[in-house]
């Protein structure tokens, strides 16, 4: 089956934007990391919108190519430098997004863990479209005894090396936080100042709408539409993790692409994990890397994990449709019709 794609529900925004003729909106859509992407700009001169949306995809399509995780790249290269145990010289950029997704992975107790490539490969997820099969429980054992994980690469200036050749790095869940990040830097620098970026759901706001602050929805795991919508300030990133993104049944069982590092298999615990990100050089990188571990971390373990990822503003949905959020977050949520019961966590 096709993957299913995370969207915060942001075209009635746009909608808002081109019915009032007083704001000139330039808008382009694109398919980027296995997603849909969309950029939204707020400018009086449409030349110059439509030249930082330019750039803004762009450099999309550079980093898509050049870390894709299964098609010919800089990253698979490094791969197989890593699994032919010989070191690799690679770009600074890439080191750099090595160092820091350990960082990232380490904070977050491995839970996020960029270098189990090899797993997201066994169950089927690196590739376009999914095969609902299961892979064998052996193959599943063999890659647990041999713990491959991000921390097990060296970083000598720009050379990589790896004292564990089952490491293979996918950048999947981290990549479109870091394209955020860089999106907000482009448009910044063409003279932009209000606009938002949405990377599969994925989203950052700059500045306002005339004034109006930028609202967008969290969609509903499983039905159709949002099941709440928040506003964002200026610089705000918000990101959601859920199992209705990426996953195919096996005997009426959904297997999602959110892969327990210390089990082998899918966290079948909860069914979506959206985090709001305050201002900051890196919170776009924040909302994509941080949704994933307190994800993972499941009913006992989630809310410990959102303090050590730093992260106050939570939205969770469990696999019995509980919500739990935190009372930061609730105090900006508007609920679509009559508000669902809530766990509020403190």
């Amino acid at each position: 089956m096709r993957p299913r794609l995370k969207l915060l529900l942001i075209a009635f925004a746009a909608l808002l934007l081109t019915a009032c003729g007083r704001t000139p909106l330039q808008e382009q859509q694109a398919y980027v990391f296995g997603t849909r992407v969309e950029v939204l700009v707020v400018s009086d001169d449409p030349e110059q919108g439509r030249k930082a949306i330019a750039a803004v995809l762009r450099e999309f399509d550079r980093l898509h190519r050049a870390y894709h995780a299964w098609q010919e790249s800089e990253l698979t290269t490094l791969n197989l430098a890593i699994f032919s145990g010989r070191p690799q010289l690679v770009t600074p950029e890439l080191a750099e997004f090595i160092q820091e997704a350990q960082s990232l992975s380490k904070q977050g107790d491995y839970l996020f863990d960029p270098g189990i490539g090899q797993l997201i490969k066994l169950w089927g997820f690196q590739s376009d479209e999914f095969k609902a099969e299961l892979p064998p429980p052996a193959d599943i054992k063999a890659w647990l005894a041999s713990k491959p994980s991000i921390a097990d690469i060296k970083i000598d200036g720009t050379t990589i090396s790896s004292r564990n050749r089952n490491v293979a790095l996918d950048f999947g869940g981290y990549l479109k936080g870091v394209a955020l990040d860089r999106a907000a830097a482009i448009l910044r620098a063409q003279g932009i100042h209000n606009a938002l970026i949405n990377i599969g759901g994925n989203v950052m706001a700059l500045g306002s709408k005339e004034g109006k602050k930028w609202r967008v929805g969290i969609q509903h795991p499983r039905q159709p539409g949002p099941l709440a919508t928040v506003t964002l300030d200026d610089g705000e990133a918000i990101g959601t993790s859920g199992d209705y993104q990426r996953f195919f049944e096996v005997d009426g069982q959904r297997y999602a692409h959110l892969l327990d590092p210390r089990t082998g298999y899918p966290a079948n615990h909860t069914q979506a994990v959206t985090v709001l990100i305050p201002k900051g050089p890196k919170a776009g990188t924040l909302s994509d890397a941080a949704s994933k571990p307190i994800f993972i971390a499941g009913p006992d373990g989630w809310r410990d994990m959102a303090r050590k990822m730093d992260v106050g503003l939570v939205l969770r949905v469990d696999h019995n449709n509980q919500i739990f959020v935190t009372e930061a977050l609730r105090q900006r949520l508007e609920f679509i019709g009559s508000p669902p019961d809530l766990n509020v966590i403190q």
